[in-house]
């Protein structure tokens, strides 16, 4: 009896999908077309960068996070990424939070910035060009900063800002939420949850939908986020990296980029001395991909940063930077020869990140 009840309902089944057209029922729901995704493309950042990672850059169309303990290179990594995409016609977007920015620092880099001067007074009194800037007078909180990505995205889809967008925001967690703001009370996890709910609910879906084929335009999300080393949580155990802000970028983001070592910076500066003056010209630090959805690459390696972008970490290109620059350092330290040396920042090993979340 039963297996002539699951005979009978396997005709039926039969029948039914015989009759069926999942074409039409695609139609019928909208869901016929609109399914491909554009070619992954990057944004390229310096050959250092490049052969130091086995990455080609920053990919478009996702939220990349770039973090690391103060001064190890993480600025210098978003500078590249912006002088790249100016090259490209890609609109650099500025949202800096954190109020270190030098638009100094950005023109050595090779940003291309136009200088605004005091028709009386010759004073520089600003700067213009192709790129958006917005900080700290105009955003207050964590809320206002995904506003305003999510506005100028709808601006563009109406077509008042026809360029793919490149977002630089630097950096989370020097902002407070909406909540921290009016109970003057700047509580991590109200901030951490501000972040979930506005960009991984918000943001990260506007950004990762200008993927798809049916979107005129591909924006993109670049972050940078400082770091604390959390003490071990049994007696030698190794110190886990935290993320000022909470960790929801992290797990929005698809590249993670982290710089120096867990516990301190990492970091060594190289420096020309003569007669009691100095200039530190670069430093050496450590880089790992943490975090690699677009091609699963991840490795680890050192490289040195200057104020003009990333070099490789040998003998070769090392000279070359300083030919280069010489004759700059002599301004400060006078002419005749000078003494190049490497100081130690912190003595620490480089550390393995395998703690994280994934």
């Amino acid at each position: 009896m039963a297996k002539n009840r699951k005979s009978l309902s396997e005709a039926v089944d039969k029948e039914l999908k015989s009759g069926f057209s999942l074409d039409s029922f695609k139609n019928k729901k909208g869901l016929a077309s609109n399914v491909k995704f554009k070619d992954q493309d990057w944004i390229p950042l310096s050959p250092a960068f490049q052969e130091v990672t086995s990455v080609p850059g920053i990919p478009l169309g996702h939220i990349s996070l770039l973090r690391g303990h103060s001064d190890t290179g993480k600025t210098t990594a978003l500078l590249e990424a912006a002088v790249a995409a100016q090259k490209r016609n890609i609109l650099p977007v500025f949202i800096i939070t954190e109020m270190k920015w030098s638009w100094e620092h950005a023109k050595m880099m090779g940003f291309e910035v136009d200088e605004i001067f005091d028709k009386e007074t010759g004073e520089l009194v600003d700067y213009d060009g192709q790129f958006l800037y917005v900080d700290r007078e105009t955003l207050h909180t964590i809320e206002d900063v995904a506003a305003f990505i999510l506005d100028l995205m709808d601006e563009q889809k109406k077509g008042n800002l026809p360029y793919d967008l490149l977002f630089l925001w630097d950096s989370i967690g020097s902002i407070p939420c909406e909540m921290s703001i009016k109970s003057n009370k700047n509580n991590n996890e109200w901030n951490a949850g501000a972040m979930s709910t506005q960009f991984g609910n918000n943001v990260n879906q506007r950004i990762t939908l200008s993927r798809k084929e049916s979107s005129k335009y591909t924006n993109t999300l670049v972050c940078v986020n400082k770091v604390w080393a959390a003490k071990p949580a049994v007696p030698m155990g190794q110190p886990k990296l935290m993320n000022k802000g909470g960790f929801a970028m992290w797990f929005d983001a698809t590249f993670v980029v982290t710089f120096g070592n867990i516990a301190d910076s990492g970091t060594s500066k190289l420096k020309a001395i003569k007669d009691g003056k100095q200039v530190e010209f670069a430093k050496r630090t450590n880089l790992q991909i943490d975090k690699n959805h677009i091609n699963g690459i991840q490795s680890r390696g050192k490289i040195v940063m200057t104020p003009h972008g990333f070099i490789l970490d040998n003998d070769k290109d090392l000279k070359n930077y300083k030919d280069s620059q010489k004759e700059e350092w002599k301004k400060v330290l006078g002419g005749g020869d000078f003494n190049i040396i490497e100081e130690n920042s912190d003595t620490s090993q480089v550390e393995s990140f395998v703690n994280e979340p994934q």
